[in-house]
């Protein structure tokens, strides 16, 4: 027993010398000096426990400080990353998580919008507490929780987290170790990942038939279309499916061609083609407005989201 403790504390202490001894000195709610800070930025949210110093305290200490459960390229994290697990979904605190991902990003916090801005030299990632999604170099990550903050942390999914910064997220059941294996930093960026006729099409469908909707039953519309792309009843592009017969007739009249989509229709329609899914909907394959429909009669209702039933 003795050996193992004394093994375990020797691992800790290789553990600290590559982890270094504490966060930069000056670390506060502004770590990236470069960026302009305003009153609203200096509050105290999300700013990482330092790691304890083998001269200020215990190695024993510093053992107890790591949560074995969560680990970064087989390392455990600090304990301040706040591993929480809720509607089956493990969260954690962004800025803290974020610097076990790339030791070199830096946050601040604004306080009037509630946002955080992570950034790296490969990364830029804000998350608004209230959102149902973060956005990183562009790309928009559905969080259908929403983002959340916590003992004054914002805290985020992880496997939201690990994909803004191109690592892998893997679970082991036998351990209950959930690990991440860091990769490129980032994930492509919007630019390069959005197929633009994809997302002229999908927006303006999502802006026509549901502009008015909240973002879930939008994004809902959009689940519909992507559900017809991938089944093989119907056509295999975005604009076959809205151009197929009897199906949507603000396509044949040129509507929706033709109409420019509010800012709210493009995230939706960024949000699925992401790989966002309302829960509800993911089997969804017609929507409607009218207790009338055809969809009404033959199929059955799965959901309804605002304005619109969805059915199988």
């Amino acid at each position: 027993m003795t050996r193992k403790l004394f093994s375990l504390l020797i691992s800790s202490f290789a553990l600290l010398l590559l982890m270094g001894a504490g966060v930069e000195p000056d670390a506060a709610v502004l770590v990236d000096e470069d960026k302009e800070q305003t009153a609203d930025t200096a509050v105290s949210v999300e700013q990482p426990e330092p790691v304890p110093a083998v001269a200020g305290e215990s190695l024993m200490n510093f053992v107890e400080s790591l949560d074995y459960s969560l680990t970064v390229d087989g390392q455990p994290v600090t304990t301040d990353v706040a591993k929480t697990y809720r509607n089956e979904t493990t969260y954690v605190a962004l800025a803290p998580m974020s610097k076990c991902l790339d030791a070199d990003s830096g946050y601040w916090w604004d306080s009037g919008t509630q946002t955080m801005t992570i950034t790296s030299d490969k990364l830029t990632l804000t998350a608004t507490v209230g959102q149902l999604y973060l956005t990183a170099n562009g790309r928009y990550l559905y969080t259908p929780e929403g983002i959340q903050i916590e003992n004054n942390k914002v805290i985020v999914p992880l496997s939201a987290l690990t994909e803004a910064f191109g690592a892998t997220l893997t679970w082991n059941g036998a351990t209950g170790v959930t690990s991440v294996t860091r990769g490129s930093g980032a994930l492509t960026s919007g630019d390069q990942y959005y197929n633009s006729d994809d997302l002229f099409w999908l927006s303006r469908v999502i802006y026509t038939e549901s502009g008015n909707q909240p973002l879930e039953g939008m994004m809902a519309v959009g689940n519909v279309i992507l559900n017809r792309v991938k089944h093989p009843a119907f056509p295999d592009t975005i604009e076959g499916v809205l151009a197929q017969k009897n199906q949507f007739t603000t396509y044949q009249s040129g509507r929706i061609a033709n109409s420019t989509p509010n800012e709210r229709s493009v995230i939706a329609a960024k949000l699925v083609l992401d790989g966002g899914v309302v829960e509800e909907t993911k089997n969804a394959l017609y929507f409607d407005s009218s207790p009338n429909s055809w969809a009404a009669r033959n199929r059955a209702c799965v959901a309804v989201i605002g304005g619109h039933r969805f059915y199988a």
